[in-house]
């Protein structure tokens, strides 16, 4: 179900227009910014996490206004499945017939009058102007009796109104949720569980900082020591960039699932020597940063690999200098078979344990992606399986824990070898409950608080 904000204040100059579309600088800089985001996630496939800072910055948005603007976007791009719902109900168009620009003011007004405390007449009045702006004033008449009818009713009533009756279709619209993607998660979780699950999707993540090892402590975080990585600590408010050591590059923002998938590659035994480590898909370099910070206390090296020559650049910006970075694809390595003492493959995959904070992710995948994604998973686990030497151990981990692109993956590629041993990952992450009885480990945002990141630890029998 989509959250309630405490957002109530109104954007800088608002107020209903004049009848004409709106100059070239709108007036509701912060209603604009959001609607600009959800434009360019449904036009050009824009990442809002990357978008919205952006825009904020470019349009001087900050303290209050940035963060109402926040909360619009990606209150209105988590709750679109519930708001789209209703709006059926309200117009007398069906929702996919609805101009996408026009569709988009719907929405981010449905947000405000369902989602938020802004005043009803505030919500209804700001979502018209900005209709006017950018659908012209006829289409304003059509978004002030749409929304009106919307506004006659809180987000309770109208559930008890829109949800179906079959359970996957209820948890569908009350949390906002594809029906395949409903499902996926109720196949990997358990029944008893996905209802919780969904839930925290729509909830707003914590912020978790990461002090890279060798160049940050977690004390010069500012915040709460987290609960189960020794290098993280909770952000409770603020800007994370007005941290000096985030702001330095010593630190950064990082799930602590994700940081903990790194650890536990780090942790495994080995069986013979420590010097060579790899991560095969390291843009945009988070793990390849902690991974790096570790090698060098150890005395090991990081090669950092990833196909795309900007997200290569991102990773050398964020790993330790002495690590090096090159643009190779994995699944066509240059290095000899058995090159590697440990190898991270942290593969490309449908983000549907990252909804949180990236929440178009459910609205953008389909089943087919799943499809499209499972040969490359496989050729990128056999190559890392190849790249490690006897001995030596693979990490693979996908921010999904969608079956198909976890355990599936894990069981295709190794049926028929018998010299790889699968390690029971739960036990190299000592202190955080939960993770499933193994051999693989599964985070949870409804059990830990952190992305839905899966971990596969093998060993290469020497």
């Amino acid at each position: 179900m989509p959250q309630r904000s405490t957002g109530s204040r109104r954007g800088k100059g608002q107020g209903r227009g004049q009848g004409r579309p709106a100059p070239r600088r709108p007036r509701d800089q912060v209603r604009r910014t959001a609607f600009d985001v959800l434009q360019a996630v449904d036009e050009r496939d824009a990442y809002a996490n990357l978008l919205l800072p952006s825009l904020l910055r470019e349009r001087g948005l900050s303290g209050r206004d940035a963060a109402l603007a926040t909360e619009l976007t990606y209150g209105t791009l988590r709750g679109r499945g519930t708001y789209d719902a209703v709006l059926g109900m309200c117009s007398d168009r069906p929702v996919a017939k609805i101009d996408q620009p026009l569709l988009n003011v719907l929405r981010l007004g449905t947000h405000q009058l369902l989602g938020t405390r802004i005043p009803p007449h505030a919500a209804v009045g700001t979502a018209v102007d900005l209709a006017r702006s950018v659908a012209g004033p006829g289409q304003a008449k059509f978004a002030n009796a749409v929304l009106r009818k919307v506004s006659a009713r809180d987000l309770d009533a109208w559930l008890a109104i829109v949800a179906p009756d079959d359970e996957t279709g209820r948890l569908s619209v009350v949390h906002s949720h594809p029906r395949w993607i409903v499902n996926a998660l109720r196949d990997a979780v358990g029944a008893g569980e996905v209802e919780a699950l969904l839930a925290a999707d729509n909830e707003r993540p914590r912020v978790t900082l990461v002090a890279r090892p060798g160049r940050a402590t977690v004390a010069e975080l500012g915040g709460d020591p987290a609960a189960y990585s020794p290098y993280a600590a909770y952000l409770p408010e603020g800007d994370p960039a007005a941290v000096p050591a985030v702001a330095e590059g010593r630190a950064a923002v990082q799930d602590e699932a994700s940081q903990l998938v790194a650890l536990a590659l780090t942790r495994a035994e080995l069986d013979g020597p420590d010097g060579r480590w790899l991560d095969l898909c390291a843009g945009p370099g988070g793990k390849a940063a902690l991974l790096s910070g570790l090698a060098a206390e150890r005395g090991a090296h990081l090669l950092a690999c990833d196909l795309q020559p900007h997200r290569a650049r991102l990773v050398r910006r964020a790993a330790d200098p002495a690590a090096a970075v090159t643009v190779v694809d994995g699944t066509r390595p240059a290095w000899r078979p058995g090159t590697f003492d440990r190898v991270l493959a942290d593969v490309p995959c449908t983000g549907l344990g990252a909804l949180r904070r990236r929440p178009e992710a459910r609205w953008r995948r389909s089943p087919e992606s799943i499809a499209e994604l499972g040969p490359l998973q496989r050729r990128l686990l056999g190559s890392a399986l190849e790249a490690v030497r006897p001995g030596g151990v693979v990490a693979y981990v996908t921010c999904s824990p969608h079956l198909a692109e976890t355990r599936v993956v894990v069981d295709d590629v190794l049926r028929g070898r018998d010299d790889i041993e699968r390690l029971d990952s739960p036990s190299y992450l000592e202190g955080v409950p939960d993770l499933g009885e193994g051999p693989y480990a599964q985070f949870w945002p409804h059990r830990h608080g952190t992305d839905a990141m899966f971990l596969a630890l093998l060993r290469r029998r020497a």
